[in-house]
């Protein structure tokens, strides 16, 4: 799904998941209203079945739109969702540097002096 998309899809309620590493997302920013989990937590948080599971992920139903930096990373990480039962799980083509580059809502990252 193109970047223009997924905010499209964000902004009617599909989860859009940030799973860059924390230097990525403090030297380019983040995106507002994103849930930021990393890709090693990604299948236990929200695999509707898991005890340890985010809120937002009561359901196999709900929308989740994977993004990573390029947009490598974020196609397994959708594919290893829609292996849980997750089947609109999805990612966004090209990741951040795509969504960013097509001007759309980037902040910068809370650091200790802003905090």
């Amino acid at each position: 799904m193109s970047a223009t998309e997924a905010h499209s899809r964000a902004s009617r309620g599909a989860l859009l998941i940030d799973i860059r590493y924390e230097a990525l997302r403090r030297r380019d920013g983040i995106i507002p209203h994103a849930l930021i989990i990393e890709r090693n937590e990604l299948q236990w948080r929200l695999d509707p079945l898991c005890p340890y599971r985010l809120p937002q992920a009561e359901h196999h139903d709900v929308e989740v739109l994977v993004l990573c930096n390029e947009g490598y990373a974020s196609s397994l990480a959708a594919a290893d969702l829609q292996d849980l039962g997750l089947h609109r799980a999805t990612d966004v083509v090209g990741g951040f540097q795509a969504w960013a580059a097509a001007g759309l809502p980037v902040s910068r990252p809370p650091t200790e002096e802003n905090a």
